[in-house]
């Protein structure tokens, strides 16, 4: 669709989710007057301080960049309303948004959400559709209101979930429909309407609460649908960590990163989490091959690559690791 007006925009996103919509901006009609982003946070041995993803890309192209510790504060509130920007868009920025924000854009504020809405409203909810076994999901953009994600719904984009689908990259796929559907909702205001939206079904709101270290604890005294589902929908934030232990004593935490039932299909061959002759691991009700892996202090490899290295062998193990302090 054609868009007939050139908006100005700001600009509200800290994670990399925010990123395609933020390149294809760049490259668009409209204008993005102000990024507001996260601080910039100590990462990695050097606690080192780093910009979020979408700072550092903003200022790699020249754009004006605000870092505020809390956006709602009134001294920034005044600053992005001096931006007199049309509309904000905002996109995993990682702070609510109160009313003065809300009000600082002639058309308000409407949010890029990673779920088909009222479905997963919600922090997490790439890997809880994975978790719970949608077969679809989606994007969503919506009228930023005071209760968290539901506001008037704007535009949907729908896609299927594949079978062997981390929710990492499901995550990137997402960012990338996401795209399409801000593009169709600026349209949406073009020659200076300002669209109310659909308003949501509350009764079918489900929730996606923002997951811990500690949610990633994997047991093996699960299901074969349900530890699938666990291991891919838990990579790679918090990851499924399970504890390695050999028959002869050695012992280490590993993430699986990708598994998939076994195949054939086939009974367990001991208890949950043990390892038969064919180095399939046993589940509750089956066996499951795994992919790959990344031991604690490794990098990702293949299963083969770790059975060589580490001389996995029949009767070795996974049990669940001790939970982080």
């Amino acid at each position: 669709m054609r868009i007939d007006e050139t908006l100005n925009l700001m600009f509200l996103a800290s994670g990399e989710f925010a990123l395609p919509t933020l390149r294809w901006l760049l490259e668009s009609p409209h204008v993005v007057r102000l990024v507001v982003s996260q601080p910039p946070k100590p990462t990695g041995r050097g606690r080192r301080m780093t910009p979020t993803p979408v700072a550092a890309f903003a200022r790699e192209h020249g754009l004006p960049v605000i870092e505020p510790e809390n956006v709602n504060d009134p001294a920034w509130v005044e600053r992005l309303r001096a931006a007199e920007a049309d509309l904000a868009l905002v996109i995993a920025f990682g702070q609510k948004l109160g009313e003065g924000v809300r009000g600082t854009a002639r058309h308000g504020c409407i949010n890029l959400h990673a779920s088909v809405l009222p479905k997963y409203r919600g922090a997490a909810p790439i890997p809880w559709a994975i978790l719970r076994g949608e077969t679809v999901t989606g994007v969503t953009t919506f009228r930023i209101v005071d209760r968290m994600d539901a506001g008037p719904v704007l535009c949907t984009r729908t896609t299927a979930i594949k079978p062997d689908e981390t929710a990492e990259e499901l995550h990137d796929r997402l960012a990338r429909i996401g795209v399409d559907a801000v593009r169709a909702t600026l349209d949406l205001f073009a020659d200076g309407a300002s669209p109310p939206g659909t308003p949501q079904d509350d009764g079918a709101a489900t929730r996606a609460v923002k997951l811990r270290k500690e949610d990633g604890v994997l047991d093996f005294d699960r299901s074969v649908s349900e530890i699938v589902r666990f291991v891919l929908g838990m990579w790679s934030w918090p990851g499924a960590t399970a504890r390695f232990e050999s028959a002869d004593g050695r012992w280490e935490n590993v993430t699986l990163a990708r598994v998939r039932p076994s195949e054939p299909a086939c009974a367990p061959a001991g208890r949950p989490g043990t390892i038969d002759p064919r180095l399939f691991v046993s589940c509750r009700d089956g066996m499951i091959e795994v992919l790959e892996l990344k031991p604690a202090s490794g990098q990702r490899m293949t299963w083969r690559e770790y059975v060589n290295g580490r001389r996995v062998k029949a009767g070795d193990r996974f049990t669940p690791p001790q939970r982080p302090k």
